[in-house]
């Protein structure tokens, strides 16, 4: 049999709370929708593929992603053999996969070398997430009339957990430096003042980023928020875009509320024309790779990631192309810096003609959980179906651009690259540990501001502060809480370089003018 690995079919679900035919569906019951197009986009009896599925690996959902989570309207003990009781496969072996969003293209790259080394034949990855419907029903609907999502069916999983060690860390534990839009903030204001720019001129450049993106998503069938937006709206503080924590204001974060599901099935070459699936829903994965960063204040330069870059680079090289050859591209777009740390490294513009997103990103298109990837390479799939011979990258992120995976795809056929990410994940090491300034828990002293961000409470007053700093003293990073004075001025002036003054205490560190 020829073992090399295919994707063969795609599929996509979602449901809207204002749609005429919204049915309220459960992420299990999403999953099973987006998993029955996948397998009818084979071409082949989609009952045939089904039963010889020997692995179903599923994203992890938002409600489980946390230590001590609760689904509060009920969960599956076994999601991916729910998933697949409900689609007609009985695998035989079942994935909970981590968290983070680079899941479904590392899941991709997995199945695809577990078929290679004939491990499995056939392989069916789905994620999908109801965080929208879920909100409703607990908010609008009284307590006895919500639906049970629980579900009892056990058999074996591999249950990887939640997979955090390196996203969360004391200090960031200490002062609250956990919430995403947090920590991406400030990655912006690190990027922002590397490159110069002032606030407003800094907004309007995440702007003009992420306005293309609201076009591609006004097409989309699957959007959670189909609406084109400006660069002038999108840059503007409104009653809908209020600002939530500095620089971001809504429209250009990730939107969590959606209820969206997407799944792929792969198999190995003779496996997927044995059960009849036409050769022209072949889409061979020709590069890929997966690299993690360290610890928020173990990198070298807040407002970059090599990890990122040169994952994207090494798919390319894989494939033996270049980021000019490329027809499609989709970046993770949860926030801005997660897309310009790829465009950045590689000089690809805003505004390039290609496009940076066959979905319309996270924040248009809609972020499920930690999902959204599936769309994008289900995206990719059909776009590349379309245009034979063409290649396609999806960018996957995950945590605070903890862990990065890129994938290179096309129609045309490639042996199997097996691949070993070793040496370029040493190669990133060794780069952080050369150029990182070092960093210290408790710190006192003269010191600059490296980095910050303010928190707004939803009436758009400042709620909170938070900086990176250096020591004058050695230069150690350090993580601080503002004081009242220091939150004035990071709200209102542009504090990037500022001397400030940091003291420690039972509570961590303060910074004062």
């Amino acid at each position: 049999m020829n073992r090399t690995p295919v994707l063969v079919g795609v599929g996509q679900v979602s449901e809207r709370l204002d749609d005429p035919d919204h049915r309220g569906l459960s992420p299990v019951a999403l999953g099973a929708e987006a998993a029955r197009r996948a397998l009818a986009d084979t071409g082949a009896d989609p009952t045939a593929v089904a039963a010889r599925v020997d692995l179903v690996a599923a994203v992890r959902q938002f409600e489980a992603s946390a230590p001590g989570a609760v689904a509060p309207l009920g969960a599956s003990d076994n999601v991916p053999r729910s998933i697949a009781a409900r689609v007609g496969a009985d695998p035989r072996t079942a994935v909970l996969a981590v968290v983070g969003g680079q899941t479904p293209q590392a899941l991709v790259t997995e199945a695809a070398g577990r078929i290679a080394a004939g491990e499995i034949d056939v392989a069916l990855l789905v994620g999908a997430e109801a965080m929208s419907t879920a909100r409703h029903l607990l908010t609008k609907v009284p307590e006895d009339e919500r639906p049970d999502w629980s579900e009892h069916v056990g058999g074996q999983l591999d249950d990887r957990g939640l997979g955090l060690e390196t996203f969360i860390v004391p200090e960031q534990v200490e002062h609250d430096v956990l919430a995403p839009v947090v920590q991406y903030a400030l990655f912006e204001h690190a990027r922002r003042g590397r490159l110069g720019l002032d606030r407003e001129a800094y907004r309007r450049d995440m702007a003009a980023l992420f306005a293309p993106f609201s076009e591609v998503a006004a097409k989309h069938p699957h959007a959670a928020a189909p609406t084109a937006r400006g660069v002038e709206e999108l840059a503007t503080p409104s009653g809908d875009n209020r600002p939530i924590t500095d620089p971001y204001l809504r429209f250009l974060v990730s939107r969590d509320q959606v209820n969206q599901g997407a799944a792929v099935v792969l198999a190995a070459t003779g496996a997927a024309r044995k059960l009849g699936v036409p050769d022209d829903r072949f889409v061979h994965l020709h590069g890929h790779a997966d690299l993690v960063e360290p610890p928020v204040l173990d990198r070298a330069d807040l407002g970059t990631s090599p990890a990122a870059a040169t994952a994207v680079r090494r798919a390319l090289a894989q494939a033996g192309i270049g980021a000019d050859d490329l027809t499609t591209i989709d970046l993770y777009s949860c926030f801005p810096i997660a897309v310009r740390v790829v465009t950045d490294a590689l000089g690809l513009a805003a505004d390039d003609p290609r496009g940076l997103t066959v979905t319309g990103g996270l924040p248009f298109f809609g972020g499920p959980g930690n999902d959204y990837s599936m769309h994008a390479i289900a995206d990719t799939v059909t776009a590349l179906r379309a245009r034979p011979g063409t290649y396609g990258l999806v960018g996957a992120n995950g945590g605070a651009i903890h862990k990065y995976s890129a994938g290179v795809y096309s129609t045309s056929p490639a042996p199997w690259h097996g691949g070993d990410d070793a040496a370029a994940q040493a190669e990133v090491d060794a780069g952080h540990a050369r150029e990182a300034p070092g960093k210290i828990a408790r710190a006192d002293g003269a010191a600059t501001v490296e980095t910050y961000t303010v928190e707004y409470a939803r009436d758009g007053s400042p709620r909170r502060g938070v900086v990176v700093g250096r020591l004058h003293d050695g230069g150690r990073r350090f993580l601080a809480r503002a004081d009242a004075d220091v939150l004035d001025v990071l709200a209102t002036t542009d504090p990037l370089g500022r001397t400030v003054q940091v003291t420690s205490g039972e509570e961590g560190n303060r910074v004062a003018l």
